[in-house]
């Protein structure tokens, strides 16, 4: 069983062909973090995440889990990470049920039927479970959708945009479940465009700005203020 308490990206760069989508990115993460990836939209952030997720190999640079890189992991390492994408990978014509069981079943968990009952249960959709999914709200699909990240209890969790055409009650409900994830000691990083949301929920931000890295200062206003502030000082349209 592999496990990790810290995750370090080490001087790391990605190229697509002649265009740097990363350039020299370093950061550390430890468990019991969430922390806010924020930039404007190609900065980087998407990138970074599929990474992370070992989708991706990085041009030049490391990334380590613990003391071991990806290939080093091999594949007992996919089993810590939960990656929800703005593809929320559920199947419109199966029920919520259906979707959890059958990739509790991709995952070789045992008991696919309790593991979707308990998930369905936290997620608030016990009521609708045997209901398709093509008719469930955005929000509904989301939570579903987290979930379904979270079935194999992943260390660390990364979510590309988690709050996108949310209600006011749908994000809150979000919210909390990542206060639970940084309470069970998972590493959680947020991609997110929803600065007063997270503003107050995240322990640190960092922003990805023309590929590179920037720390945003946890002291001087809120974090949309830090946010345009480092923006403007790096020179880009204030979002």
């Amino acid at each position: 069983m592999f496990d990790f308490d810290r995750l370090t990206i080490d001087d790391v760069s990605r190229f697509y062909g002649r265009r740097r989508a990363l350039s020299h990115v370093s950061l550390t993460l430890q468990t019991g973090q969430l922390v806010a990836l924020l930039g404007p939209n190609g900065a980087g952030k998407s990138t970074l995440l599929g990474l992370l997720a070992t989708l991706v190999r990085p041009s030049v640079g490391s990334i380590r889990y613990g003391d071991k890189d990806a290939r080093e992991a091999a594949s007992a390492l996919r089993g810590q990470i939960g990656f929800l994408s703005h593809d929320l990978q559920l199947y419109s014509e199966l029920s919520a049920r259906e979707n959890l069981e059958f990739f509790a079943g991709l995952y070789g968990l045992d008991d696919p039927p309790g593991r979707a009952t308990r998930a369905l249960d936290r997620a608030g959709l016990s009521p609708r479970a045997d209901d398709v999914v093509d008719g469930y709200s955005r929000g509904m699909r989301q939570r579903l959708a987290l979930e379904r990240t979270l079935l194999h209890d992943p260390r660390m969790v990364l979510l590309d945009e988690p709050f996108t055409g949310l209600d006011e009650a749908s994000a809150r409900t979000l919210a909390d479940r990542l206060r639970g994830l940084k309470a069970q000691g998972r590493i959680v990083l947020l991609a997110t465009h929803d600065l007063d949301i997270a503003d107050g929920l995240v322990d640190r931000s960092v922003m990805l700005r023309n590929g590179r890295m920037i720390e945003l200062d946890g002291v001087g206003g809120s974090l949309r203020e830090r946010y345009r502030a480092a923006l403007a000082q790096a020179g880009s349209p204030v979002a």
